[in-house]
């Protein structure tokens, strides 16, 4: 697998080569390094630990855990690797570039969805509501009864009832690449991605 973090910046449009409007959403990969290695000896698997940014204070305990890259990054992310040609041989340091992609190349994009707070069951789960008609007027959003009778005689665990929505690790799968500009650090994906702007991501691809 190789993947790399970003930063949500806005989305856009731009023209093909036909002429057909491409809804694209644009992420900074600037300054993207690899901030820690997991080796099969040490750890028992292999991967890379991917950070960006950098903290202005760090615990005692980051600052031990990422000693060898001598500050702690902001934003890390692990992404474990079997033999990729160009993320299997980095070294803590190395930075990463958006040309490890290639353009239509198919990648995932994960990221934390946008926090809605406390929203009803109509919302959240999609509920119809209760009909609007035989006087009923204080009713049309709820969920309606959510009682057993006496076998169960309690409520089942995982319900789908009002509670807070969003704010969740999502990840939205074949998503297409679509600009590439190594210059400016920018990545540009076909369609939208989880998260606000600003938020972190990472965008990884298993070819």
């Amino acid at each position: 697998m190789k993947a790399i973090l970003g930063i949500k910046k806005e989305m856009t449009q731009i023209f093909n080569d036909d002429g057909i409007v491409v809804p694209v959403t644009l992420i900074i990969v600037k300054d993207v390094i690899v901030a820690a290695k997991k080796t099969q000896e040490k750890d028992g698997y292999t991967a890379l630990v991917l950070g960006m940014g950098k903290k202005k204070h760090g615990t005692k305990a980051e600052l031990g855990k990422y000693k060898t890259l001598g500050y702690v990054p902001e934003f890390v992310k692990e992404t474990k690797i079997s033999g990729t040609e160009k993320n299997s041989n980095l070294d803590v340091g190395s930075r990463l570039a958006p040309d490890i992609f290639a353009v239509n190349e198919k990648v995932d994009v994960m990221g934390i969805s946008k926090g809605k707070g406390f929203q009803g069951v109509v919302k959240r789960w999609h509920f119809k509501g209760g009909p609007h008609t035989h006087g009923q007027s204080d009713r049309e959003r709820h969920p309606g009864s959510i009682g057993q009778r006496m076998t169960p005689g309690r409520v089942f665990k995982g319900k789908k009832m009002g509670g807070r929505m969003g704010g969740e690790i999502k990840t939205v799968k074949n998503l297409r690449v679509v600009l590439i500009d190594k210059d400016q650090g920018l990545l540009g994906i076909k369609g939208a991605i989880p998260g606000n702007k600003g938020s972190f991501v990472m965008i990884s691809s298993e070819k």
